[in-house]
Formats: C-alpha cells, sequence, structure tokens
C-alpha cells in the first residue's frame, strides 16, 4: 500500500511499487461459460427490441419533474404513462447521440407527441392515448413502451427542440411512423 512521503520507513523496509504479472506465450482464447464474444455472444442492440443502452440514464429521472408543470394531458390521459413514454423516447435520443441524457431530450419526446401543444390536433391525443396506455407498467406493458419509442424515427430524434416544434406545428404525422 501506498504511503506518504513523511512517512518514515525502517532502514531494513524495501518499498514495494507496481510490477506487471508475468507474460503468457500463448494467446488468448474466450472458453469460459458466460464469456461474451463477437459471435454468437452479446446480441445486437437492435435484435429483439432492447432498448437504446447509453450512459448515465437514471439521470434522466432527476429531469422529468422539470417538464411536469408543461405537460398538456388529454381526457383519459395519466401523466404516470405519459412521462414513461418520453422518458423511452428521450433515452433514444440521447442514446443516439452517445451521450448521457438531458432536458431537450424529454422536450424533444413530449414535443413530437403534443404534450407541450395547448391545441394539440385531435388525430393526434387519439393515437397517443391509445400508445401510451398503461406504459408506466412495464412489466406488463414492456413491447407497447418500446412501440412509442420506435414510432419516433431517427430523423426526428437528430432535430433540436426548436426544429421539432416548428415540425410539430407545421406537420405533426412528418414527425412520427405511425
Amino acid at each position: 500500500m501506498a504511503a506518504p512521503e513523511f512517512v518514515p520507513l525502517k532502514p531494513n523496509d524495501r518499498p514495494r511499487s507496481y510490477s506487471s504479472p508475468p507474460g503468457r506465450d500463448d494467446d488468448w482464447h474466450a472458453d469460459r461459460p458466460a464469456e461474451v464474444v463477437n459471435t454468437g455472444g452479446q446480441p445486437e442492440v437492435d435484435a429483439g427490441r432492447m432498448g437504446a443502452p447509453g450512459p448515465d440514464q437514471g439521470y434522466l429521472l432527476g429531469l422529468v419533474p422539470l417538464l411536469r408543470g408543461e405537460l398538456k394531458l388529454g381526457k383519459g390521459e395519466q401523466q404516470a404513462d405519459v412521462e414513461a413514454g418520453g422518458v423511452a423516447v428521450a433515452l433514444k435520443r440521447a442514446s443516439l447521440f452517445g451521450r448521457a441524457p438531458v432536458v431537450h431530450d424529454l422536450r424533444v419526446a413530449y414535443t413530437v407527441w403534443g404534450f407541450l401543444d395547448d391545441a394539440a390536433p385531435a388525430e393526434l391525443v387519439t393515437e397517443r392515448t391509445r400508445r401510451f396506455e398503461g406504459v408506466h407498467l412495464t412489466a406488463h406493458h414492456y413491447p407497447e413502451l418500446r412501440a412509442v419509442a420506435d414510432a419516433v424515427p431517427e430523423a426526428t430524434l437528430r432535430l433540436n427542440p426548436a426544429e421539432a416544434a416548428s415540425a410539430h406545428a407545421a406537420d405533426w404525422r412528418s414527425l412520427l411512423s405511425l
């Protein structure tokens, strides 16, 4: 263990330092039972609707309350469902850029689905009410939650919040793959 320089040493002590383990002459092979390898090991991200992995994703849960007061919910929509669906889309957007989520990811997610629009089109409200119903119960509705996130294409997720808002106002259908 390292010690500060002011700690006296006994005259016969030999201070230790790091040394690498002895080298091996043979090549390393993945031969353990649970080893993750390139072929036949870890599945592709798109295979089996595994979601969108990214760093520090839990941070987004602390950002959800910041936009809670701006949400415009329609009749029959539950705040928990809207937030769960918004988080799924926001995490997909953040992972697309390879970074931790920020509040703008959530803002784009809510904008695309019309939750920040005072006068959201009735057709969009009907569609999102159907799609978001019960998605906060991820143990039972994970496929539905993934479908909410999958309905937002990559081109839409690459928009900044202002671009998403103007595109939503012009033609909300162009932002979603329904």
